[in-house]
């Protein structure tokens, strides 16, 4: 593992991991970007010239993606898009860029036999009820509700077959819900501080009782380089840090810590196939792996994260109007 290629390094999750691996190993990396709008030249800024490359490329070409796969011995593949909002208003550049991208990666990987880390989401599993003890595990049956959580369904059937007919090299991991710097605006915890930051309510889609299960990007991280050094080939991980929290619970937060009033939300039209609750079953990960989370306290990692939003809003800033005019446009 000392040349590695970075699908999507330029994003939120993938930004992240390649910080993570200049500060905790000796590799080199090549970041594989698109650099569409949920991309950031500067979230690889001041990371050294001599360990990093940005290459802006479309995973999905394979005139592009071959030679860089040739020239490196692992391929961690973070590049997707994500946004379940956009995946209502038009599926197509999810199957192309989950589906048919993979289906680029994969096969360039079989050819030069490279190590592929696939990164999922706990999303294909479709959503639990509120009153359901139970968790996902690597073992729940794929039943996915949105656009964006087939298309990534697909991806990691895609990665299976290949491990099984072709002898891919390959581990898969699925993340539950993921907050931290450089997270665009678009997704619900930056959108809710960045409201906040503005003097206006947060908006809350329905009863504001959904449950999702959140980690810090710094511990998804770690998860995964764990897969990359320690995990089994063909085998899939679920990546969580025991962080449930309702979607009320996580804007109240934000309002304390930001200094205004718990109630001070707005409710709006609930999204069109929204999932009830996700919650991630990590024992796998712990027990074979021996990972363990950073930021097990959810309040810490939201008020570090609150912290990094209130310092970087040149960064977010001009991206802001764009993303509330659209959701303004469907009334929420």
């Amino acid at each position: 593992m000392d040349r590695l290629l970075v699908t999507g390094g330029a994003g939120f999750i993938g930004s992240n991991f390649v910080h993570h691996l200049v500060d905790h190993t000796d590799a080199t990396i090549t970041v594989l970007d698109k650099l569409t709008y949920a991309a950031s030249r500067e979230s690889l800024a001041d990371l050294p010239e001599s360990r990093v490359q940005l290459v802006v490329g479309d995973i999905a070409d394979s005139a592009t993606v071959d030679p860089l796969v040739a020239a490196h011995d692992t391929v961690v593949h973070f590049a997707a898009e994500s946004h379940n909002d956009n995946s209502l208003s038009d599926p197509s550049p999810f199957v192309q860029t989950n589906i048919v991208g993979t289906f680029t990666l994969i096969e360039a990987a079989r050819r030069h036999d490279s190590r592929f880390h696939h990164v999922s989401t706990d999303e294909v599993y479709g959503d639990l009820a509120l009153d359901d003890p139970k968790r996902f595990t690597e073992d729940t049956p794929y039943h996915p509700s949105s656009p964006y959580s087939a298309s990534k369904a697909g991806s990691d059937h895609l990665v299976r077959a290949w491990v099984r007919s072709f002898g891919l090299r390959a581990t898969i991991s699925n993340c539950s819900n993921n907050y931290g710097p450089w997270q665009h605006v678009e997704k619900f915890i930056p959108r809710q501080i960045t409201e906040v930051i503005d003097g206006r309510k947060p908006r809350v889609y329905g009863d504001g009782l959904n449950v999702r299960d959140w980690i810090h990007t710094e511990d998804h991280s770690s998860a995964v380089l764990a897969i990359l050094e320690r995990g089994e080939i063909g085998e899939t991980y679920l990546i969580g840090a025991d962080g449930e929290r309702n979607n009320l619970e996580v804007v109240r937060a934000i309002l304390r810590h930001l200094g205004r009033s718990e109630d001070d939300i707005e409710f709006v039209r609930d999204r069109a196939g929204h999932d009830r609750r996700y919650a991630i079953e990590s024992g796998k990960l712990r027990s074979r792996l021996g990972w363990q989370p950073q930021y097990a306290d959810f309040d810490a990692g939201l008020a570090a994260t609150i912290e990094w939003y209130l310092t970087h809003e040149t960064w977010w800033r001009p991206h802001k109007d764009a993303v509330e005019a659209f959701y303004a446009a469907k009334g929420q």
